[in-house]
């Protein structure tokens, strides 16, 4: 018992004397001791106003054996600033009295706001955030652009109207043009799609894009990892025609990163097209590029490349024309692992009643034809053609290059392949950007000249009834 109370009275002491000797907080107070910084400069790629940005962040470290005391931190631009700053979890734009551990670093967060500028220019937008230590003063650079837009968020359309290029369009949420109304869309205009956003078109959209000045439809991440190859796809909803929709043109335009490309799902009008597609390029869809159901479409100058499921997919019934066209599927296996071809046609669906059952609903699908085209992709089969023998489905393949496997079908002994190059890799220039060919190309003057006519120029407008015979696909290969 003795021996024990020796031991506690000893621990005791030892602790006083260790709380006695403990050394006080040294902090550095040279006047050239200095921070140091993960950034320079924070940058923002352009951003729309009245919309707030992504959060951006930096580190501020203290490189010293020391602890250094940063008396100051501000925004330069004090209550003006568009700018917003959270410093080591605080929000506000002035801070006091920050200490920075030995070696040891803290985070400062950005976001920004920016006011309407009225100028259809994209304009450049400057702050810094200013660090004052033992009188010494460093400063970190904010550096955005921005621009004004017309913004709709959740618009009923009940009224024609017609878009034109003075400053682009976002939109939130989605707009729809109302029954027996028409948007127009001149060439040159830009829209932006925010999150999940979606175009729905009971009436008709009218897209009069031009070959110098195409209309850009996208998503509103504008920061470089949203917008480099590979992008990043579905980050909006897509373009749909609602049954009832007539008379929809796209012409001349890139619809890239949603979900779905055109989405037609009109009742058929044989009279004309409910959809007609020229010289556009819709790419990086995390579904489908165009999927038809029980409508009429016809496509020409048309790329469809790198979607998480199918470039093209006619479903139920229709009739459906593409005519020197490129489907390019290269999806990235990194997004997804792709288990649909390039181009799929049924003419019919399945579903289950309430009693488990399924039920096959069998509609005809009229025409469904590609000539002078490319059919491509990274799987091994590319081109899918499902039929119920109970309704029609006419199909034909004149002239196109296709990626096809004979042992999962045997095209040889289908009178409605006319003409294939199988498995002869098109040689694209540039994959997931524009399937231009290659100058050793096999496509090359591969096309019937019947199918080029009344499409003599290419999607750059290049003439393709000048040599031996067009080439396939929606280029033509120009030495």
């Amino acid at each position: 018992m003795l021996r024990k109370t020796f031991i506690l009275l000893l621990l005791a002491g030892a602790t006083a004397l260790l709380y006695h000797c403990r050394p006080e907080r040294m902090y550095i107070e040279e006047n050239d001791a200095k921070l140091q910084f993960s950034l320079d400069t924070v940058y923002f790629d352009t951003i729309f106003t009245t919309v707030g940005t992504t959060t951006r962040s930096f580190r501020v470290y203290n490189p010293h054996s020391r602890f250094i005391k940063i008396e100051d931190i501000r925004l330069a631009g004090g209550d003006n600033s568009v700018f917003r700053i959270n410093v080591d979890g605080q929000p506000g734009k002035q801070f006091e009295n920050y200490e920075i551990a030995p070696n040891d670093s803290m985070y400062v967060f950005v976001e920004a706001t920016l006011d309407p500028n009225q100028s259809p220019d994209i304009l450049r937008i400057q702050d810094s955030i200013t660090f004052s230590v033992n009188g010494n003063f460093q400063d970190v650079d904010l550096v955005a652009w921005g621009q004004d837009v017309h913004m709709l968020r959740d618009s009923v359309l009940d009224y024609s109207t017609t878009w034109v290029a003075d400053k682009p369009y976002l939109i939130i949420d989605g707009i729809l043009v109302d029954t027996l109304q028409e948007l127009v869309i001149e060439e040159g205009v830009k829209i932006y799609m925010h999150r999940d956003a979606g175009i729905f078109i009971k009436g008709s959209l009218k897209m009069n894009g031009s070959l110098e000045n195409p209309i850009v439809v996208q998503g509103d991440r504008l920061e470089r990892e949203f917008q480099d190859d590979p992008g990043y796809p579905g980050q909006w909803f897509g373009i749909y025609f609602a049954p009832g929709s007539y008379s929809n043109v796209i012409d001349n335009a890139l619809i890239i990163n949603g979900t779905f490309g055109l989405w037609a799902d009109s009742v058929v009008n044989f009279d004309a097209p409910v959809l007609t597609i020229k010289d556009t390029e819709i790419n990086r869809m995390s579904y489908d590029g165009i999927l038809g159901r029980g409508t009429t479409i016809e496509a020409v100058n048309t790329v469809i490349g790198d979607c998480g499921n199918s470039c093209v997919e006619l479903l139920y019934e229709g009739s459906y024309s593409f005519n020197h066209c490129t489907l390019a599927n290269y999806w990235p296996q990194w997004a997804s692992n792709r288990k649909t071809p390039a181009l799929y046609i049924a003419n019919y669906f399945a579903y289950q009643d309430s009693l488990g059952e399924v039920i096959v609903v069998t509609r005809d699908i009229e025409k469904a034809e590609f000539t002078n085209s490319i059919i491509y992709g990274s799987r091994s089969n590319e081109i899918l053609v499902s039929k119920s023998d109970e309704g029609i489905l006419n199909y034909k393949f004149d002239k196109v290059l296709a990626r096809l496997d004979e042992t999962v079908y045997d095209y040889n002994f289908d009178p409605n392949f006319i003409g294939i190059i199988n498995n002869e890799d098109p040689l694209f220039d540039s994959l997931r950007v524009s399937y231009e060919l290659d100058t050793l190309s096999p496509a090359i003057d591969q096309g019937r000249l019947e199918y080029a006519i009344g499409a003599d120029l290419d999607k750059k407008g290049d003439f393709r009834t000048a040599d031996e015979a067009p080439d396939l696909g929606a280029f033509e290969r120009i030495e």
